[in-house]
């Protein structure tokens, strides 16, 4: 809990290439440089989360650490002129749980530029469950409706590991506004949330693994959103129509990519990077402000599980495995 003078965090130590996880008491002399303090209210568990708690990639350098790659609460203190005691805040991105002591923990002290106020009627809860995943999945719709993706075309919009936090949402956001969405897993027990998710065809990830014999493949999908990257994604630009686009978000399969420039040159396609922790912040109050708005709440709460902060050191080991769907947001105050 936080106190006046403390706080409880999720604290990683290192040790000869092991990483460990314990909950600490520590004193705010322990809270990093920033112009804002901030009580957090929730963060959430992502695979990037359990990569860090688990010691993989080498995302962390330097230890102790706290992870947590978001989180929203309200303003404890500011010597900045943008934020004021009380004042409700979310942060995604800027390296925060990566570089910078993140959201596991009762209190963060962050740069004030890295915040942006909660939307009217968001929650701090809502807005973690909605989190980074919900950010990055919204800036992904953003891209290809900037690639010129509108509701009502033909064909279908593909998303790919849609269980997940990311996907989940995506597909969500995109049914609400009318796409006709095809929603890619390897899990068949996800199926029946997909559809109540608004996902109007199944497709299993394995019909994806495996790139046409040639550059190019029949056209299928009217757009992508693709969290899996790897031969999925090779796969995707050789089966996209004409003129559309792929938002790439996540590379969980692999950073490499075996393609040509045949799809880029026959077809004239569109491969968007998508990177929350560095977008600016325009696009960014944009993307909150249409989450506060194109979400629906129902859909939200069905793929969404609230954890206390106890919990997170187990889950971040299923979360690797797979075994975690859709959203889990951490009370840290629990």
């Amino acid at each position: 809990m936080a106190t006046q003078d403390g706080f409880t965090a999720i604290v990683l130590e290192e040790s000869d290439g092991k990483v460990t996880a314990s909950i600490d008491s520590l004193d705010d002399s322990a809270l990093p440089d920033g112009d804002v303090t901030v009580a957090v209210d929730y963060s959430t568990l992502n695979y990037k989360d359990g990569m860090i708690i688990n010691g993989l990639g080498r995302i962390v350098r330097n230890y102790p650490h706290v992870p947590g790659i978001d989180f929203a609460g309200s303003v404890i203190e500011s010597a900045s002129p943008k934020f004021r005691p009380g004042d409700q805040v979310v942060l995604n991105g800027y390296r925060v749980g990566e570089l910078h002591w993140g959201g596991m923990a009762t209190k963060a002290r962050v740069q004030a530029d890295w915040l942006v106020p909660l939307s009217d009627g968001m929650t701090s809860r809502r807005a973690m469950a909605i989190g980074t995943a919900g950010l990055t999945a919204m800036l992904g719709v953003m891209a290809l409706e900037n690639h010129g993706l509108v509701p009502g075309g033909e064909g279908e919009v593909l998303v790919t590991g849609a269980a997940g936090g990311v996907g989940s949402i995506a597909v969500a956001i995109l049914a609400n506004l009318g796409y006709r969405v095809a929603a890619s897993t390897g899990r068949a027990e996800t199926h029946d949330y997909l559809r109540d998710m608004g996902a109007a065809t199944i497709i299993d990830r394995a019909d994806l693994e495996t790139p046409p014999k040639g550059p190019l493949g029949s056209a299928r999908w009217a757009a992508a959103i693709d969290s899996v990257g790897g031969t999925t994604l090779a796969t995707i630009l050789a089966t996209l129509a004409p003129w559309s686009s792929c938002a790439a978000i996540g590379l969980a399969a692999g950073h490499q990519l075996n393609t040509s420039v045949m799809p880029f040159l026959l077809r004239g396609l569109n491969l968007l990077g998508i990177d929350s922790n560095t977008c600016p912040m325009e696009p960014r109050v944009t993307a909150w402000r249409r989450l506060a708005r194109e979400l629906p709440t129902a859909k939200l709460e069905k793929m969404t599980a609230e954890v206390p902060l106890a919990a997170v050191p187990e889950l971040a080991g299923k979360i690797l495995q797979g075994q975690v769907k859709g959203r889990t947001v951490v009370d840290v105050n629990a």
